[in-house]
């Protein structure tokens, strides 16, 4: 169990990282978004890759965000019959949950979403709008966030087995991913 404690907590580590940098990521299309707006309406000069690299960073945000947002629990569910649950029977929903649905749909997505991002990437695709970016970096967003997502389901199942086996709390809503980590 010691290994699987300590692999949840490096995955735990790797979605906290990379949650705190997609942070910034919505500075940066706040600025961009920003600047585009005042150079359309202020010199009128405006670029597809303006958009676009918009739409890049803000799909990064959501794809990249999935597993911090799973370690800090919270994606929305419907609560209505699980908010009434012992923290025992949670801990079961959420190991048949990660198990049957979460992993196998996020490993389903990462094999179907590799291939577009390989054909564009050796096509080297560009988008069809005028002055638009090249289209692999946000193809390679989705195999990679899904692949994210997936490693932070395996880390939760862990962390559930573990409190099911006496060996850590329950990493439940009402803990930061900080105190998970370390009471892990």
């Amino acid at each position: 169990m010691g290994f699987l404690m300590g692999l949840s907590r490096a995955i735990d580590r790797l979605n906290d990282f990379v949650g705190r940098c997609v942070y910034w990521l919505i500075l940066i299309v706040v600025l961009i978004s920003a600047g585009n707006a005042i150079s359309r309406y202020l010199f009128s000069l405006s670029s597809n890759a303006w958009l676009e690299i918009q739409w890049y960073l803000f799909s990064a945000v959501f794809l990249l965000g999935a597993g911090y947002t799973l370690l800090n629990n919270e994606h929305v569910r419907i609560d209505v019959l699980y908010a009434r649950l012992s923290p025992r029977r949670k801990a079961w929903v959420d190991i048949i949950g990660g198990l049957f649905f979460l992993l196998p749909v996020t490993i389903f997505i990462m094999v179907l979403s590799w291939p577009m991002f390989h054909t564009a990437f050796v096509r080297m695709e560009m988008s069809g709008n005028t002055g638009g970016l090249i289209r692999w970096p946000v193809l390679l967003l989705m195999p990679v966030g899904f692949f994210l997502l997936s490693l932070q389901g395996v880390s939760e199942v862990i962390k559930r087995i573990a409190y099911l086996a006496g060996r850590a709390p329950y990493p439940g809503r009402g803990q930061t991913h900080s105190e998970v980590i370390r009471d892990v």
